[in-house]
């Protein structure tokens, strides 16, 4: 692979590169639904429940906005081109049937992007619920199907979403960093180790998904593409992937840039943490902020555990990014399997079907 020469290094000015203690003193990053637009949402997830579209071909066409058209384009620019991120908050989960809000929501998810398989399995709805008390220093471990604390990282789509249904008992808390912020940092203190990020790095596939077809893929941390940054991270799975035969080892620098990015990331002040509420969804884009959680402590009840619906979405080419960026040139769209392959025989591509989470630990 022939890496790209790196662009002259400057800061990166735009919103995207924002601190969370700055963040957290206001709530102009929560939108809040009105009436008429939870009804609109409402009617239109009923219907989509009756008329029970096949998950892989339904057009965000078929299910039109009109009251909350204005304000889905705003977010999506807002997570593109913005500051990255932004919470709906309004929906009334609590009042729903879980199928009811999976039927929002992918409507919703059409209109924001294009849905992406998020398994081998073909699933394109997928919950975060924990199955498993295992911990993620165990490498079986999945980090949707545990309690267990997340470091920062991003998801394998341009754009991830979150849909709460039920919080946790205790805990749970999504936390947020800007990567623009952290690249910012890292110019300053270290900028002999900056040009290092627009390298490519080996990632640990298998780690992600127990049936990906190779062990690793490649790509850079950060791109520079018509004045577009974007960032691609996580070190645990660049240091995971060391132990497959014939990746190359790691050098001195890229193991320094490595650790001096996640000493920055986890600074105090540099996140932001928000609490879900039953209805709250989160559109985040993989390319601006990293995301972590807090470990959390469940009801006992499996019908009260902590819940969220989680979407991977296609921007559509919205977002410029260098060539073989992040997971676009191994991620399986929705309409078929990855290189004419059969269905899975446990696939489910109907609502009712994608909303019950796998039992998988």
């Amino acid at each position: 692979m022939i890496t790209p020469p790196a662009p002259v290094l400057s800061p990166i000015t735009s919103r995207a590169a924002w601190r969370g203690d700055q963040l957290s003193q206001g709530q102009d990053w929560v939108y809040e639904l009105s009436a008429a637009q939870v009804a609109e949402l409402e009617a239109l997830g009923t219907r989509f429940m009756a008329e029970n579209p096949d998950l892989r071909t339904v057009q965000a066409q078929d299910y039109p906005l009109v009251e909350t058209a204005q304000a889905c384009e705003e977010w999506r620019q807002e997570v593109e081109f913005g500051r990255g991120f932004v919470l709906v908050r309004g929906l009334r989960a609590e009042l729903y049937s879980d199928a009811l809000s999976c039927a929002i929501y992918y409507i919703l998810g059409l209109h924001m992007g294009d849905p992406i398989r998020q398994n081998e399995m073909g699933d394109l709805l997928d919950h975060v619920y924990a199955t498993s008390d295992k911990t993620m220093d165990d490498p079986t471990a999945l980090s949707s199907k545990v309690r267990d604390k997340l470091v920062y990282h991003s998801d394998s789509s341009d754009i991830v979403a979150l849909m709460c249904l039920r919080g946790a008992r205790e805990g749970g808390l999504s936390c947020l960093v800007s990567g623009a912020e952290i690249y910012n940092e890292i110019l300053r203190r270290r900028p002999d180790l900056a040009p290092l990020l627009f390298e490519p790095f080996h990632w640990d596939w298998r780690r992600q998904d127990h049936e990906a077809p190779a062990d690793t893929y490649t790509s850079p941390i950060v791109s520079l593409k018509d004045g577009v940054f974007s960032m691609y991270a996580g070190s645990l799975y660049i240091l995971t992937a060391q132990e497959y035969e014939g990746v190359p080892k790691l050098t001195d620098d890229q193991i320094e840039v490595l650790r001096l990015f996640d000493e920055i990331t986890y600074e105090e002040g540099m996140a932001i943490e928000m609490d879900f509420r039953p209805g709250d969804i989160q559109w985040l884009s993989n390319y601006a902020a990293l995301h972590a959680r807090t470990t959390f402590w469940d009801w006992p009840e499996p019908q009260r555990k902590r819940h969220l619906l989680r979407l991977w979405l296609s921007s559509k080419g919205a977002r410029p990014v260098v060539e073989g960026f992040g997971k676009n040139g191994v991620v399986q769209h929705r309409a078929a399997p990855r290189d004419g392959a059969a269905e899975h025989p446990d696939a489910h591509f109907d609502v009712r079907g994608m909303s019950v989470p796998r039992l998988i630990s």
